[in-house]
C-alpha cells in the first residue's frame, strides 16, 4: 500500500482528479473543496446547507483566499462538485491522511500504557438511514483506531451483500504487525481469522450464535471448567472491574482459558472468553447481567486477562466516538442526499473531519464544531487552506 501522507486534509484533497471538462470551470478545484470542506468543519451537513454558509460569509470567504472570480459557487455547483468526486479516489485518499494523523498520534503518545505495544482497531459498520428513506439502503463498513477514535479505512457494503464480503476488502494489502482487530459477532469468521493472521495481525472476535457449536463449548468449559487448584495457573485467568457513572454500578468480570487451544478447529486460537457483565441501575435498584463469549489469536504470554478488557472495551470505540458523533453531531441520519456516491462522499469527508479534529486534542466534537463555526479562519486553518 502507498504510504505517501499529507500535512493538511486540503493537500490530500488537492490530490483527487478534476473531473471537470475545462470549458466551463469558473472555480478551481482546490477552492471548491476548500469551501466544502470549511463548511463541513463548521457544521453544515447537507449541499443547501454548504451553499448558504458559502453565501453568508461570502466577504470573509473572498478575503482569506482571494478567489479569481468575485462571485460564490451556487447549491447546484456545490452538489455537481460532490457528486462528481471519485468515491475510489476520495477514500483512498482520505485513509492516507487519517493514517497519518494516527502514525503522529502514536509517536507523540508512545506505546499506549494499557495495550502495551498492540494498538486495537474496530471494525463495524453503519447504516446511512437517511439514504433508506429514499429506497436505496446503504451501509459503510469503517475501521477505527482504538486509543485515538481515528477512522483508518472505509468501503461501502454491495446493497446484495452484507459487512461479511466487505471487510477483506477493506483490511485487503494493509500490514497489521502489532495491531489487533476487534469485530463483533457478525464478522467472527474463520475466513476474515485467517486472513488478519496472513497480514501478520491479531484478532479478538465475539462469538455468540451464529457460531454456535463454539459459542457452546466456550460456555460449557466455564460452565464445567476442566482445571484443578494444581492446573488452574496454567489453564485459567481472571481479571475484574468496577464503573460508576451514568447512574448505574457495573461490574464486569473477563475469564480467559487456554483449554481449547487445539481443539477447536479455528484459525490461530489460543485462548477463549467469558465476559460477565453485571448492572445496576441505582435510581431503581434493578440488577441486569449479560455474558458474552470471545476468541483470540493472542497466547496469555501476549495478552493478560486486563489486556483483553481493554481490547474487548475498545472495540465500542467506532460507535461511540465515530458513528455516533457522526449521527447526532453532524447530523449524518438527518442527511437525505441520495444520488449516485454523494451519501458516501459526504460520509468520506466526515470521517476525515472527525479524525483531524480528534488528533487536534479535541475530546467532544460538537464543541470543536462550535469553536470553527464562530471563525471562518479558523476553519479555513483547520483543513490547510491558510498557513497559520
Amino acid at each position: 500500500m502507498d504510504q505517501t501522507e499529507y500535512s493538511t486534509l486540503l493537500e490530500a484533497l488537492q490530490s483527487l482528479p478534476d473531473p471537470r471538462k475545462a470549458r466551463g470551470r469558473r472555480y478551481s478545484w482546490t477552492f471548491l473543496l476548500a469551501l466544502i470542506c470549511s463548511a463541513m468543519v463548521s457544521g453544515q451537513s447537507t449541499g443547501h446547507a454548504i451553499a448558504h454558509w458559502i453565501g453568508v460569509h461570502a466577504a470573509s470567504l473572498r478575503a482569506k483566499l482571494q478567489p479569481k472570480r468575485s462571485s460564490m459557487p451556487s447549491e447546484s455547483t456545490i452538489r455537481r462538485v460532490l457528486q462528481a468526486i471519485d468515491i475510489e479516489d476520495l477514500e483512498q485518499q482520505v485513509s492516507r491522511f487519517t493514517q497519518g494523523l494516527a502514525s503522529s498520534a502514536n509517536a507523540a503518545s508512545g506505546p499506549v500504557a494499557d495495550e502495551g505495544r498492540l494498538q486495537g482497531q474496530a471494525i463495524d459498520g453503519k447504516e446511512l438511514r437517511g439514504v433508506r428513506a429514499h429506497g436505496q439502503p446503504l451501509c459503510l463498513v469503517s475501521l477505527v483506531a482504538h486509543q485515538s477514535g481515528i477512522v483508518l479505512a472505509q468501503t461501502a457494503v454491495d446493497q446484495k451483500s452484507n459487512e461479511i464480503t466487505a471487510v477483506p476488502e477493506l483490511l485487503a494489502g494493509r500490514d497489521l504487525q502489532g495491531v489487533v482487530i476487534t469485530v463483533d459477532a457478525l464478522l467472527a469468521q474463520q475466513s476474515l481469522a485467517q486472513q488478519i493472521i496472513d497480514q501478520h495481525g491479531h484478532y479478538l472476535m465475539v462469538i455468540k450464535s451464529n457460531q454456535g457449536r463454539l459459542r457452546d463449548a466456550i460456555e460449557l468449559l466455564f460452565d464445567l471448567p476442566p482445571w484443578t487448584k494444581s492446573s488452574q495457573d496454567q489453564e485459567y485467568w481472571a481479571h475484574q472491574t468496577f464503573d460508576k457513572g451514568h447512574g448505574r454500578l457495573e461490574w464486569r468480570t473477563l475469564e480467559a482459558s487456554n483449554a481449547l487451544g487445539g481443539y477447536i478447529p479455528w484459525p490461530g486460537m489460543k485462548q477463549v472468553m467469558r465476559r460477565t457483565c453485571k448492572r445496576q441501575i441505582v435510581k431503581t435498584g434493578e440488577i441486569q447481567q449479560e455474558v458474552t463469549y470471545a476468541v483470540t489469536d493472542l497466547s496469555h504470554a501476549q495478552a493478560s486477562p486486563a489486556l483483553l478488557e481493554c481490547l474487548w472495551r475498545g472495540h465500542w470505540t467506532a460507535e461511540n466516538r465515530v458513528h455516533y458523533v457522526r449521527d447526532v453531531s453532524m447530523n449524518e441520519d438527518a442527511c437525505q442526499l441520495h444520488c449516485g456516491h454523494l451519501p458516501q462522499v459526504l460520509a468520506a469527508l466526515r470521517n476525515a473531519i472527525i479524525s483531524l479534529l480528534r488528533a487536534e486534542g479535541w475530546p467532544n466534537i460538537a464543541d470543536a464544531i462550535r469553536y470553527f463555526a464562530a471563525s471562518v479562519s479558523r476553519s479555513l486553518r483547520l483543513i490547510g487552506a491558510l498557513s497559520t
